[in-house]
């Protein structure tokens, strides 16, 4: 596969960008979005303030504990289920619907709840899927924060032989749109040399049913 990448380059380190052009997906990349100090200061706060769960889904008809932390959180309407449990939002902590209103203002476009996880060392990890459950929409655009330590992050496409990896900073943003959660899976893998943590935040929206 061909894959176009596009860098942007100014005086903003913000608008430093990676396109990639992927079949049935898009995909942008600003490897430091946050300034290198931010990003620290976020990851240990939020580790020490937040109520980190290692919660339990569905596999092969058994419950399984995940091999992570999350805190799901949002707005009080932003109910989200995937692997056969439902998930209520976590009230808004100050400094992440900061953040959230910070990457809806930088992207144009609305957030209203998100997806934190906390990977204590790379053999913590989150296998192949797709951010597609019905709550999102047809075609979600997601927003991914990553601060701590650098890890891979792969996609493949669901029906054709189309691969790609890249390395995610602290500090990184990365976009998921144009039929990217349709066509392809994307996973964290394990990476056992890593031993220090990551925190990653995937803003999503979720309408309000009337």
């Amino acid at each position: 596969m061909s894959i176009l990448t596009r860098q942007v380059h100014t005086d903003n380190r913000q608008s430093v960008v990676q396109q990639f052009n992927l079949p049935d997906a898009s995909l942008h990349l600003w490897p430091q979005w946050l300034e290198p100090q931010r990003a620290l200061a976020l990851q240990l706060q939020l580790e020490h303030e937040l109520q980190w769960a290692q919660d339990s889904i569905m596999m092969f008809g058994r419950s399984v504990k995940i091999p992570r932390q999350q805190v799901w959180m949002g707005e009080p309407h932003c109910q989200y289920r995937y692997s056969g449990v439902t998930f209520l939002p976590q009230p808004w902590h100050p400094i992440v619907q900061q953040l959230a209103i910070d990457v809806s203002d930088f992207l144009q476009r609305p957030f209203n709840c998100v997806l934190l996880n906390l990977y204590a060392n790379g053999q913590q990890h989150m296998g192949w899927h797709a951010d597609n459950e019905p709550e999102l929409g047809h075609d979600p655009f997601i927003a991914s924060i990553s601060v701590g330590a650098a890890r891979r992050f792969e996609f493949k496409h669901r029906s054709a032989p189309w691969q790609l990896a890249m390395e995610l900073m602290s500090g990184s943003l990365l976009t998921m749109s144009a039929g990217c959660q349709q066509h392809w899976l994307h996973r964290l893998p394990k990476q056992s040399k890593i031993n220090q943590g990551r925190l990653n935040l995937t803003f999503r929206y979720i309408e309000a049913k009337p």
